[in-house]
């Protein structure tokens, strides 16, 4: 997606909550504000296991073949990697992190829900030292058995390595299984495994491969990941964010982050569902933050799904895809 225009923002804070205390004060896994104004449009979140605090991110598309490494300490940018050997991105949205401390980013984006008959992943080696530079990466085409489709969310088994896509439909998608190993001869043909009752905008594995989180705008759900065969464990407690589109495990798997696109856009964390200090959402099934009453969470979330209504037609008629 693109920047949220000023429509959104304006129905936003017309019917927002407000966000947590730890969202801002930088205390990196407990939440921090990217502060770089290269980044306007994250897009996708995944925690470094190779350098303790550091979170990748990316813009939409429009920016380049980049990836920023963030201090959560300090929200501050540490490193901008360019991206080498690869084809221009054209709608890059999901960033994840696969066994052997690899990056994989997925230019997966697809606004009319089915104009590109492939679309690509891109896998680089996480630098060792963190400073400006630029990386080989390898391209990997990619293919749907049933036809294309629009997405924005990419993740790599943290144990297997394999490749899994969900696609973004407002009823509900599918998670989408790649090869055991991807290949650069040919095209790599994703196929559907399970449903996902969500419309799905980013989604991220537990560090040990367990759970899987996917989130939307206004919601999410947790799953067990079963070997694929997902089972839902319960819904997870998504804050409101003007256009919430990145979610990543913290590298311990004690808290789950969420990003949102805009310039100084604030990272909030969350409990991991299935600690003991979890809060879990309210009995009556909100999603919001603890805490807040069910009307004022339905008021919030009903603002901003228009907000996004509107946003998102007005959008369709001036985007090329």
């Amino acid at each position: 997606m693109r920047r949220s225009s000023a429509v959104l923002a304006g129905v936003l804070l017309a019917g927002s909550c407000a966000l947590p205390a730890s969202a801002a004060d930088g205390d990196g896994d407990h939440g921090f504000t990217l502060k770089d104004p290269r980044i306007a449009e994250s897009s996708g979140l995944a925690a470094s296991r190779l350098h303790p605090g550091i979170y990748w991110t990316h813009n939409d598309s429009g920016d380049g073949p980049y990836v920023y490494a963030v201090d959560s300490r300090t929200g501050k940018t540490v490193a901008r990697v360019t991206l080498r050997g690869i084809g221009s991105p054209r709608d890059v949205e999901a960033i994840s992190i696969g066994p052997h401390n690899e990056i994989y980013l997925g230019d997966i984006g697809d606004n009319l829900g089915g104009k590109w008959p492939y679309v690509w992943i891109y896998r680089l080696p996480e630098p060792k030292e963190l400073r400006d530079q630029t990386v080989t990466a390898t391209q990997y085409v990619v293919k749907y058995s049933n036809g294309p489709r629009d997405a924005e969310s990419l993740v790599v088994h943290p144990k297997t390595g394999r490749v899994y896509i969900i696609d973004k439909k407002e009823d509900g998608g599918h998670l989408y299984e790649g090869p055991a190993t991807l290949s650069t001869a040919g095209a790599n043909i994703f196929r559907p495994i399970a449903a996902v009752d969500l419309w799905a905008t980013d989604a991220a594995f537990s560090p040990d491969g367990r759970q899987l989180a996917v989130r939307g705008y206004l919601g999410g759900i947790s799953y067990d990941w079963n070997g694929g065969r997902i089972r839902r464990e319960g819904r997870l407690d998504v804050p409101l964010q003007g256009q919430g589109e990145g979610v990543s495990y913290s590298a311990d798997g004690t808290k789950l982050l969420y990003s949102s696109e805009g310039a100084g856009s604030e990272v909030v964390a969350k409990d991991a569902p299935g600690l003991p200090t979890s809060k879990s959402p309210s009995a009556s099934g909100g999603s919001g933050p603890v805490g807040s009453g069910r009307a004022d969470l339905e008021v919030g979330a009903a603002v901003v799904a228009a907000g996004l209504a509107l946003l998102f037609g007005l959008r369709r008629l001036r985007r090329r895809g």
